[in-house]
């Protein structure tokens, strides 16, 4: 009998095979964690003894406890000593009655734009601007913050990459590209580049994902469902002026209540939220009429628009602004008398934050200054000036954890973060000495940040002997 194929069926077959290559080849690149640290950070454990917890809820300090970590969780947590295996790959920290508290969260983070000049952003190799954003991961989780939400930016293949264990850096849950409308906050434009025709080629900013333009409720959807598409946990939309953009005025209200609705719509039908760029009252009230969940900024808001943000349950991603944030713009420019003009509002805004009782999330939103960004824990101490350390170093666990659960099933990251607790994920810090007490210890990670420890792996032990 003849076992030679017809032509046809031999065809058949090759293109078979490869398409099962393929299959297995899609399979073997997007499984969670495949030949990552994470996975081999599994069978680990860790045993913290001899330490003081804060546990980003309490305003004191535990007594002397030992905390067991096996692979990438807080698995017991007890007053006496935690039994546990000897083995190659048990991990052993006497905290000599240090603090461990939980890895700290920045909630408005730009992962891409903090070190390239802004003229770099819009002309440099996107490659390089990547290994540039890796470094700056890296350098962000050395200073202590093990995660960050990412405002706005190309940032889901850095995502991927540190998730997968190519580089260290922190958990980034990401917006993806900025929405906003022609002429709004984030339109980067240049003249030539107007007027804009839909279905023409985009600008530079639109094409490397950084800020995307819509300028109808059905073009916003769009708009968000394509970040959605890339692994967004979040949207992050313009509703006002903002300080970067030379051509949009902070007076400006940019979205209409029917675009931020659409957003808003097409968010909740993934199960997550809408956060909107915003600093004045009408541009916050008309997101909030539009059933937006979080506001960023806030620095221009009045009374009355506390009170409304207050009564709704609306949170609100705020920061203290240093002046010096400023220097990132010419002296004499627009941008740099705008930045001045917001940074004057930020004691109103805490004040009425903390009076109205508001849900209070703490971020820096540093963009185009690698200098600034090392003083990100220094950024933090700054709002003592409201709160107690004990409230300050809360929010910046905790409570910005609250926030990111908004997320829901767009959560990248499933487990309890921000707390020290059994059960919750593994980020943990060691600190030299009590930050309740002296929160300043938070400033120098270098030097008092002794032990770093993201998803139950160890970046940083400056104990080992």
């Amino acid at each position: 009998m003849s076992h030679k194929l017809k032509p046809g069926k031999y065809r058949s077959l090759i293109l078979a095979a490869l398409l099962l290559g393929l299959c297995q080849a899609g399979q073997a690149q997007q499984a969670p964690g495949a030949g990552s640290s994470a996975a081999s950070a599994t069978a680990a454990t860790t045993l913290f003894q001899n330490v003081r917890i804060f546990d980003g809820k309490s305003g004191t300090l535990s007594a002397p406890s030992s905390v067991l970590v096996r692979g990438n969780k807080i698995e017991r947590i007890a007053a006496g000593p935690v039994p546990t295996d000897r083995s190659a790959t048990a991990v052993l920290i006497d905290g000599g009655g240090r603090t461990l508290m939980p890895g700290l969260i920045d909630m408005h983070w730009h992962t891409m734009l903090v070190r390239p000049t802004h003229a770099a952003l819009l002309t440099a190799d996107i490659g390089y601007l990547n290994l540039i954003a890796g470094a700056e991961a890296t350098a962000t989780l050395m200073r202590g913050f093990t995660t960050v939400r990412d405002m706005g930016g190309p940032a889901f293949g850095l995502k991927r990459a540190i998730d997968d264990g190519t580089i260290a850096g922190p958990r980034i849950y990401p917006s993806g590209a900025i929405i906003t409308v022609t002429s709004g906050h984030g339109d980067f434009r240049q003249a030539f580049e107007l007027p804009r025709v839909v279905g023409a080629p985009q600008s530079r900013g639109e094409q490397i994902g950084a800020a995307m333009i819509a300028d109808s409720p059905d073009e916003v959807r769009v708009r968000v469902r394509e970040q959605l598409l890339q692994g967004a946990t979040q949207i992050k939309l313009t509703a006002g002026g903002g300080v970067a953009s030379p051509n949009s005025p902070l007076d400006a209200s940019t979205f209409t209540e029917a675009e931020l609705r659409a957003a808003v719509e097409a968010a909740e039908n993934w199960g997550t939220y809408v956060t909107v760029h915003a600093y004045t009252p009408a541009s916050i009230q008309r997101a909030i009429a539009a059933g937006v969940k979080c506001i960023e900024h806030g620095h221009l808001m009045d009374e009355p628009t506390a009170k409304l943000i207050a009564e709704k349950g609306i949170w609100l991603s705020t920061q203290a602004f240093p002046d010096e944030l400023a220097d990132a713009f010419p002296p004499g420019s627009t941008e740099r008398a705008k930045a001045l003009e917001v940074f004057a509002g930020t004691d109103k805004t805490f004040t009425l934050a903390k009076k109205y009782k508001i849900k209070t999330a703490f971020g820096t939103d540093i963009l185009f200054s690698p200098r600034l960004a090392q003083r990100q824990g220094e950024l933090l101490t700054k709002l003592v000036r409201w709160y107690s350390s004990t409230e300050t170093l809360a929010m910046a666990t905790g409570t910005n954890a609250e926030l990111l659960a908004l997320s829901g099933k767009r959560n990248p990251y499933p487990g309890k973060l921000g707390v020290v607790e059994e059960g919750a994920l593994a980020d943990l810090l060691l600190v030299d000495g009590d930050p309740l007490a002296n929160i300043k210890l938070i400033e120098d990670p270098e030097k008092n940040l002794l032990v770093i420890m993201k998803d139950g792996r160890i970046y940083k032990n400056a104990l080992r002997k």
